[in-house]
């Protein structure tokens, strides 16, 4: 289950999303669009998860994973084939939302079902696991989209489609041999809770909401750069093979470090340890962008690419370690922080993009300041790893 899990999110969640960027020249010639509309369509990915991430946890909460997996990568599938038919910016635009709609359902439910599989010391590992498969995605689609795949296929529409028959047949696979998780449930609930009350009880949690806007601003940040870099690179004479190589080592690195990451986390018995370098990482690497060139661009985009699957790996387990929110209510819980999250992810692409007016590079100070400000927030957030209760316990002591 843990190497379907995995496999659902490199083919379903991350590779049909991450092939986007590398592809960007080549739409744009087509469709003749901007750069402001490139960063738009980029953003428009990820507004669907304003409207569906809370439902996508309910769905999860209420329904079981089984069935809603196999469902949603079938249509995330659908809908991703779809994109190939657009023909002008609203249309990619409506197409791309559509598949935004029904792909960020599946990345809760592949969480949530990790954490049910694998409760306990170990859901560190089991979530750093599953971001492997995630990280996995994202380094492939930059690396063979538009290099390998475009001009192999016949153009960016046959990797569409291509993309959209490898979804399908996830969803297949899951149809077959897909199985609920165990769950041991607490005196006095059931499987299914009622959606005003999760929704109701967890609003009430402020670790929730300061989760939820360490993950705006930090989402926000990433999404920017990722979307912009590639053609960014181009525009100062990067060959096309290289300025697509650097969003790929990027995602790499963060590939191969993420088990060690949350395996680090787990034994030290703090979140907050891996999360703080991650920001600080990512803040220092998008500020000095602008300034690099050559081996210093690849360098940048090595340490910020570092802790990238960790941070999200941890940041969920860290979600599902707070008060108040545990596996019956772990689904909502991340519907509720994804959805804030994507707002960033909605905001930043465009607005970081329209800065290039003004100077290529400034577009990454301002995903720097946004980075920033996600260090602010995580300070004020609770530490929920098992130092945190060993050190409770012995102030109480004292």
């Amino acid at each position: 289950m843990l190497a379907l899990l995995t496999g659902t999110g490199t083919f379903v969640a991350a590779l049909p999303f991450s092939c986007m960027p590398v592809l960007f020249k080549e739409i744009s010639e087509d469709l003749g669009l901007s750069l402001v509309q490139i960063g738009t369509i980029w953003g428009i990915s990820s507004l669907a998860g304003v409207f569906v991430s809370i439902f996508a946890g309910l769905l999860s909460d209420r329904f079981g994973v089984k069935f809603i997996l196999s469902l949603f990568c079938i249509l995330v599938g659908v809908t991703g084939a779809l994109r190939g038919l657009s023909n002008s910016f609203l249309t990619l635009a409506i197409t791309v939302f559509l598949n935004g709609v029904v792909r960020l359902v599946v990345p809760v439910n592949v969480t949530k079902t990790v954490g049910m599989w694998f409760r306990g010391p170990k859901m560190g590992m089991a979530m750093g696991i599953s971001a492997m498969g995630m990280g996995l995605g994202l380094t492939l689609g930059p690396t063979i989209s538009a290099t390998m795949l475009s001009p192999w296929l016949g153009g960016w529409r046959n990797v569409m489609y291509f993309y959209g028959v490898v979804s399908v047949a996830v969803g297949i696979v899951w149809v077959f041999i897909g199985r609920e998780p165990p769950m041991e449930r607490p005196s006095g609930t059931t499987a299914s809770v009622p959606a005003g009350r999760a929704f109701s009880r967890l609003i009430r949690l402020k670790a929730l909401w300061l989760l939820g806007i360490t993950l705006l601003f930090r989402t926000g940040s990433i999404m920017g750069m990722t979307g912009y870099l590639p053609l960014y690179l181009r525009g100062q004479g990067w060959a096309p093979a290289s300025a697509d190589g650097t969003l790929a080592s990027f995602y790499a690195i963060s590939t191969l470090l993420v088990i060690p990451l949350t395996a680090i986390s787990d034994r030290l018995g703090s979140r907050k340890a891996i999360l703080f370098p991650a920001l600080i990482s990512a803040t220092i690497s998008l500020g000095l962008l602008p300034l690099a060139d050559g081996a210093g661009v690849w360098a940048l985009m090595i340490l910020a690419g570092i802790f990238m699957d960790g941070y999200m790996a941890i940041t969920v387990t860290m979600l599902l370690e707070t008060e108040g929110v545990g596996l019956v209510y772990g689904g909502t819980a991340l519907g509720i922080i994804f959805t804030i999250g994507q707002i960033g992810s909605v905001i930043s692409p465009p607005l970081g993009n329209s800065f290039a007016s003004i100077s290529p590079g400034l577009p990454f100070v301002f995903w720097a300041a946004l980075s920033a400000l996600a260090i602010i927030s995580l300070a004020a957030t609770r530490e929920t790893g098992w130092r945190r209760g060993k050190t409770m316990a012995v102030a109480q002591v004292m």
